[in-house]
C-alpha cells in the first residue's frame, strides 16, 4: 500500500532549522515529540496464546450485558500476530514515539510467575519499534489485572501493590536495556473508580469503599515500582499517566455550583496529584470521603512512598465539564450501550450534576473543549510539575466519530482532523504561556476494543476492518503525518 502522506498532492518536506512558518500555520518546535498510543488488551488479541491467562477484562467482557454487543478482546486487532506490519505503518507515517502497554496477564499469567514467552513477544515488539527509528514508551499497567489477583482481592487488597512491583521488575529484566521511558500506571482513576465503584469497567464492582482502597494501593504500587526501577537504573525516565478533567461551576457566582465543581476536581484530579507531588491527600477530599474507609488503608510510610519523585507526568485529556448542584434540563449521555447496571464513579459526589454547554460533541457525547487542555497544562505546571521539575507530555488525546469508510476502506474524517489540530494548537498555546510540554500522543493509533463500548466506537487514525484485519490510514492519519513531517500546524480549515 502506498501512502500519500500529504493527501493534497504536495510532497511533505521537513522544516528542520526553519523558524518562521508560512502564513496560516504555526511552528511545531523541532524537539516536540509527536506520537501515537495503544493499550495491550485493546489491540493484541491472542487471549490464551503462548501462556497468557485471563485478565479482569477477559472475564468482564465475557459477562453478559457488560460490553456493548457482547464484544470481547479475544482477537481485537490481532496485533500479537500483526505487530510487524503495524510498526511498519507507524514508520511510514513518520511517528516519532509509540506509547504501548505490556499485559500483566501475558507476562505473569497467575499474577506472580514469570512467563518467558510473554516477555519474548514484547522483546520482539520493542526491537521492531527501535529498528523503525521510533522511540518506545512503555506503560506497565493499562487496566488488565490478572484475574488470579482479582480472585485474591484485586487492587483493594494491599498485596496487589507488591505483586505489581515484581511484575515491573520482570519486564525491566528483559526490556530495561532498550526502553528509557517507563510509566507505571495508566489512568488509575479509571482503574479504581470506574472499575471498583461505578462497575462500568472491569472487574465491575460497585463500591465507593473498594474504589478508594484500590486508588490508594494503585498509587502505593506506583511509588514502590518507581523506587525499585530507579534503584535498578537511575538513568530511566519514570512516571505515570493520569486522566484529568477541567471542572467548572455552571454558575461561578453560586456557592453550591462552586462546591459541586470542587468535589469533582478533588475526587478526579487532586486525589492523585496531591499524594504524588505533595505526599498528602487533600484535606477537603479526606473530609468528602470520611467514613468510606480510606484512612484505614493508609499505613506509616505509604505517602512518602507514593511521593517518590518522578521524571515525567503523562496527561490524558479528552474534555472538561460544567457542574452544578441542580440537575440539567437535558443531559449528555456518555454511557455505553450495555444492560448491566452501574452507578457514579465518584465515591462522594451525590447531588453533583454535569451540564451540557452547547459545545460540539463526539459520537460518545463527549464535549469537544480544546481550550480546557491549555488551562489544564498551565495549572499542572504552576501547581505541581513546575515546582517538582517534572516533565509534561500529553499522553492521550483523541475522539470517536461515526466514521464512514468508502469502498477501499478510506475514511475522510474531517471532524477528527479538526479535533487533532485544535488540541495541538491548545498545547502550543500552553507552550507560548511558558509551560514546557514535551510531546503529544494521539489516542489511538488503531481503531480498537473500546472497553465497555466494544467495537462500536472508533478512535483510531488508522481504520481497522475487524473482519479482514485490514489497516487503512484515515485522512486524520495523513494530516498527522504531514504535521510531523513539516513541523507545521495549520491554523484552521480542513484542507485534507
Amino acid at each position: 500500500m502506498t501512502l500519500n502522506l500529504t493527501s493534497s498532492g504536495r510532497p511533505a518536506k521537513p522544516a528542520a532549522g526553519v523558524q518562521d512558518s508560512p502564513a496560516g500555520t504555526r511552528k511545531v518546535p523541532d524537539g516536540f515529540v509527536l506520537g501515537v498510543a495503544t493499550a495491550a488488551y485493546q489491540i493484541e488479541g491472542a487471549r490464551h496464546e503462548d501462556g497468557r491467562a485471563d485478565s479482569i477484562w477477559d472475564t468482564f467482557s465475557h459477562t453478559p450485558g457488560a460490553v456493548a454487543n457482547g464484544d470481547t478482546g479475544d482477537i481485537a486487532c490481532d496485533h500479537y500476530h500483526r505487530y510487524v506490519g503495524d510498526v511498519a505503518l507507524m514508520r511510514r507515517l513518520g511517528v516519532q514515539s509509540y506509547r504501548f502497554s505490556t499485559s500483566w496477564a501475558r507476562v505473569c499469567p497467575d499474577g506472580r510467575t514469570v512467563n518467558p514467552k510473554g516477555l519474548d513477544f514484547y522483546e520482539r515488539l520493542v526491537d521492531s519499534i527501535l529498528d523503525a527509528g521510533i522511540t518506545p514508551w512503555l506503560t506497565l499497567y493499562h487496566w488488565d489485572l490478572p484475574q488470579a489477583l482479582e480472585d485474591r482481592g484485586g487492587w483493594p487488597v494491599r498485596e496487589t501493590a507488591d505483586r505489581f512491583v515484581d511484575y515491573a521488575l520482570a519486564v525491566h529484566d528483559r526490556l530495561g536495556d532498550r526502553v528509557s521511558t517507563w510509566t507505571t500506571l495508566n489512568e488509575p482513576w479509571c482503574s479504581a473508580f470506574v472499575g471498583y465503584t461505578s462497575g462500568e469497567h472491569a472487574p465491575g464492582r460497585q463500591s465507593p469503599s473498594d474504589g478508594l482502597a484500590a486508588a490508594h494501593h494503585l498509587m502505593l504500587g506506583h511509588g514502590q515500582a518507581v523506587a525499585a526501577l530507579r534503584e535498578r537504573d537511575p538513568a530511566l525516565k519514570l512516571g505515570l499517566t493520569l486522566n484529568f478533567t477541567v471542572a467548572d461551576p455552571v454558575d461561578p457566582s453560586n456557592p453550591s455550583d462552586v462546591e459541586a465543581a470542587r468535589r469533582i476536581d478533588g475526587q478526579m484530579n487532586r486525589i492523585f496529584l496531591d499524594p504524588i507531588f505533595r505526599g498528602e491527600y487533600p484535606a477537603d477530599v479526606l473530609e468528602d470521603v470520611r467514613g468510606l474507609g480510606l484512612e484505614t488503608h493508609i499505613k506509616d510510610g505509604d505517602l512518602a512512598t507514593i511521593a517518590t519523585p518522578i521524571d515525567v507526568l503523562g496527561v490524558n485529556y479528552y474534555n472538561g465539564g460544567a457542574f452544578s448542584h441542580l440537575p440539567p434540563q437535558s443531559a449528555l449521555n456518555a454511557a455505553p450501550a450495555t444492560s448491566r447496571p452501574t452507578r457514579s464513579p465518584f465515591p462522594a459526589a451525590d447531588g453533583v450534576h454535569g451540564h451540557p454547554r452547547g459545545l460540539p460533541v463526539t459520537s460518545m457525547d463527549w464535549e469537544v473543549q480544546p481550550e480546557g487542555l491549555t488551562r489544564l497544562l498551565v495549572r499542572l505546571h504552576e501547581e505541581y510539575t513546575g515546582p517538582a521539575d517534572t516533565a509534561l507530555h500529553v499522553t492521550e488525546n483523541g475522539a470517536a466519530f461515526d466514521d464512514e469508510a468508502n469502498e477501499s476502506g478510506f475514511v475522510q474524517d474531517e471532524d477528527r482532523v479538526s479535533y487533532v489540530r485544535s488540541h495541538l494548537a491548545s498545547v502550543l498555546d500552553a507552550l507560548d504561556a511558558g509551560v514546557p510540554v514535551q510531546g503529544y500522543f494521539y489516542w489511538s493509533f488503531l481503531d480498537n476494543f473500546e472497553w465497555a463500548w466494544g467495537y462500536a466506537k472508533r478512535f483510531g487514525i488508522v481504520r481497522v476492518d475487524y473482519e479482514t484485519q485490514a489497516r487503512t490510514p484515515k485522512a486524520s492519519a495523513l494530516d498527522f503525518a504531514r504535521i510531523i513531517s513539516t513541523r507545521e500546524l495549520p491554523s484552521g480549515g480542513n484542507d485534507v
